[in-house]
């Protein structure tokens, strides 16, 4: 039977090299050692290049050969209409804000959603209007393809109508462990809230529903902590107190620790040592002494280089502070540690003066 042109053409793509006299395993350690900021460009020489910056090979190579690249991620609510999202190179040549036109979401009209970084994805979950009540919508954005995707429905909300109204996919707690994310009880327009909380697991794209064995109180945040899952809850009087989720064994427990205190700011964790950014008098970098079981003061940011409420994440040893208009701090861990004072580190703004409200930051490494 003879060929057609398409089945030719796809055989000799098939064939071909990814670059000219030299073997596939080689191009691609070659290739994955461009940095990351060139990666647009490689996808526009072919579509097998295109394709292999998509790939998970291409991820293990970076990963196994120590090229990967940590990028910042911002996402801010524009004018009360739409959000938009702000990538950060973290290299000190390119180090500034950029606008990714790709990352229009498809719900730009939405509030309270909450949005994560999981893996080289982010996800947005849930939101909701003014006119209309909270969704259980789940779109990802994949930013190895720069594509984005539909993926599970959250299972909390439902289709049936009485369900609409009693939903909780707004304004939740929400973060990521071992390749799972985890999100706790919310609001719909009437602030109803479910007491439960569910885990999405990426590998299969399905969701697994638990109910609540703690009291009967709202979590107001979620800490991926030392293997664990730190949940810090809001009792009716309006007092925070922290449970703690293991994973390995499906258990939970009560703590009295001081570690719910966080709930006074951002947190992020370097090395395995949780910090928070205590925005309640100023604005102080405390550290999460595990030992004790208490906070101490690292140091104070002054309030001309950052504009709270801030969002933390880390790159390595330095903590990324980022307030409002984008307006940035970074923080090395280390040098931090030598002083009680003022903390110095690099900051900058964006040259355009935007005042935009940040509502997530978080990194994907690629």
């Amino acid at each position: 039977m003879t060929m057609s042109c398409t089945e030719n053409l796809k055989n000799t793509m098939t064939h071909l090299t990814l670059i000219s006299g030299l073997p596939d395993d080689l191009a691609i350690l070659c290739l994955s050692r461009v940095p990351r900021r060139y990666h647009r460009v490689l996808k526009c020489v072919s579509r097998r290049w295109r394709d292999l910056l998509g790939s998970e090979e291409w991820h293990i190579s970076r990963r196994r050969n120590n090229t990967e690249e940590c990028w910042v991620y911002a996402v801010c609510k524009v004018n009360l209409k739409e959000h938009l999202c702000y990538v950060l190179d973290p290299d000190p040549t390119y180090r500034n804000w950029k606008l990714m036109q790709c990352m229009r979401t498809p719900c730009s009209q939405n509030d309270g959603m909450s949005i994560i970084a999981l893996g080289k994805k982010v996800y947005l979950l849930g939101g909701c209007t003014w006119q209309e009540d909270a969704t259980d919508d789940v779109h990802c954005y994949d930013a190895s393809s720069n594509k984005w995707a539909v993926s599970s429905r959250m299972p909390t909300a439902s289709s049936d109508f009485q369900k609409i109204f009693d939903n909780n996919m707004c304004y939740f707690a929400s973060t990521s462990l071992n390749e799972k994310l985890y999100i706790g009880s919310g609001f719909g327009l009437n602030s109803k809230s479910p007491k439960s909380w569910d885990i999405y697991n990426s590998n299969s794209d399905s969701w697994i529903s638990h109910k609540n064995p703690l009291p009967n109180h709202d979590i107001v945040k979620f800490i991926a902590f030392d293997a664990k899952l730190y949940t810090i809850h809001r009792s009716e009087k309006g007092l925070h107190y922290a449970g703690i989720y293991d994973p390995a064994s499906a258990t939970w427990q009560i703590t009295d620790d001081e570690i719910a205190l966080c709930s006074c700011g951002p947190t992020v964790v370097v090395d395995g040592t949780l910090y928070m950014l205590d925005e309640t008098l100023g604005a102080r970098l405390m550290k999460w002494e595990n030992a004790q079981k208490e906070w101490a003061l690292i140091g104070r940011l002054s309030h001309h280089l950052i504009r709270p409420p801030c969002h933390l994440v880390a790159i390595g040893r330095s903590i990324y502070v980022i307030g409002q208009g984008l307006s940035t701090m970074v923080i090395d861990v280390d040098e931090a540690a030598k002083g009680k004072g003022i903390l110095v580190g690099f900051s900058f703004s964006p040259i355009l003066g935007l005042d935009h409200n940040v509502i997530s930051c978080s990194t994907i490494t690629i």
